[in-house]
């Protein structure tokens, strides 16, 4: 009985769980098992957050939540439906209101393999070229995906032999909690139905909801062939995927070229705020020429060894990104940007048509 009385009460303010406040009763799939918070809503301005992955679940990407007078969009789904209904889930801390919108802004598996958790009162919005990706099954092959199914099968064995081998009591937990932690990635990865837009935009989309427009831009090719950002005019907020952050880019699907074009293109907004796909929200709107730079860099230094004939391997040893260490700490770490530029010039050269 007191059981009942409490469901009616839950019923009565609307938080039985995602399902009546966000996703319409969907179970909870594999791999959603996880102890404390797995999400960080920052406030980017009113009504505006980012969702930042806590370390408890594997999350992938940042998600922007826009919170309008009676619905709720979010940008990209996360890497997994497991991640996805969480964030649903978790949301209920700052609104009850329904998600009626969920924008993918690019087919990368970290942004978009969450988008199989809504139902169909869920209109989500991408560009033509990424709902072709995500419909041809792109979004589970390739060096990112692959690379990411490799990393966590290693690093949860890994975890298993440490677990197994450790002397400590607390030590033993602690790496018990982070094996737990990968194991549920592992099995929430292959839960994953990829799922398309069920709207698409080859120019751009604007949605009115209240007093807020929310403008869905296609500004041209860059991380991928069909990145969208989305742009809040009034709030000068722009969510920007993986277009823009403050970290070294993926160029193992980029149009490196166009995309620095496309970066000049969003140069033109005004912006107070940046929300990437990775990293936190930041409002210093140079790093827009930061990242240009490198990229030109990048272009300049792998046209030249293609032109040469370098194979890639040689070509990535020798290029030499001295000059943006400042900005990019990470190119420090000579082992993992060797593999960022093989990926990079492996694009490069495919898109010169041949290689040497």
């Amino acid at each position: 009985m007191a059981r009942l009385v409490e469901l009616g009460l839950l019923i009565a303010v609307g938080l039985t769980g995602p399902a009546a406040a966000q996703s319409g009763a969907r179970p909870r799939p594999p791999g959603a098992n996880h102890v404390g918070r797995a999400f960080e809503f920052r406030p980017v301005a009113e009504g505006v957050w980012q969702a930042v992955g806590t370390g408890t679940l594997g999350v992938g990407s940042n998600a922007a939540i826009i919170v309008n007078d009676a619905d709720v969009l979010v940008v990209d789904s996360r890497t997994s439906p497991a991640a996805a209904w969480v964030l649903l889930d978790e949301l209920r801390r700052i609104t009850t209101k329904p998600v009626r919108y969920a924008v993918t802004t690019h087919f990368h598996y970290d942004h978009a393999h969450g988008n199989q958790i809504y139902g169909p009162e869920v209109e989500i919005i991408g560009h033509e070229f990424t709902r072709g990706m995500l419909a041809a099954g792109a979004s589970r092959r390739g060096s990112a995906y692959d690379g990411f199914v490799s990393f966590v099968a290693a690093r949860a064995a890994e975890l298993r032999r440490q677990v197994d081998t450790a002397s400590d009591p607390a030590r033993r937990t602690e790496l018990g909690h982070q094996l737990r932690r990968y194991e549920q990635q592992r099995i929430a990865d292959r839960a994953v139905v990829p799922t398309p837009p069920t709207m698409t935009l080859n120019d751009r989309v604007t949605l009115v909801r209240g007093g807020r427009e929310i403008q869905i831009l296609f500004a041209g090719r860059g991380h991928t062939g069909g990145d969208v950002v989305v742009y809040l005019p009034k709030e000068k907020i722009l969510v920007t995927g993986d277009l823009l952050q403050e970290r070294l880019p993926y160029l193992g699907d980029g149009f490196v070229a166009d995309w620095i074009e496309t970066l000049g293109v969003l140069d033109r907004l005004d912006v107070a705020a940046f929300v990437p796909g990775h990293g936190a929200w930041f409002s210093d709107r140079g790093a827009i020429g930061r990242l240009q730079g490198f990229l030109r860099d990048f272009l300049a230094q792998g046209t030249a060894a293609h032109r040469e004939g370098l194979s890639i391997p040689v070509a990535a040893r020798r290029m030499d990104f001295r000059a943006h260490l400042a900005v990019y700490p990470q190119l420090a770490d000579t082992a993992d940007t060797y593999d960022r530029l093989t990926i990079g010039l492996t694009r490069l050269y495919e898109g010169f048509g041949r290689r040497p």
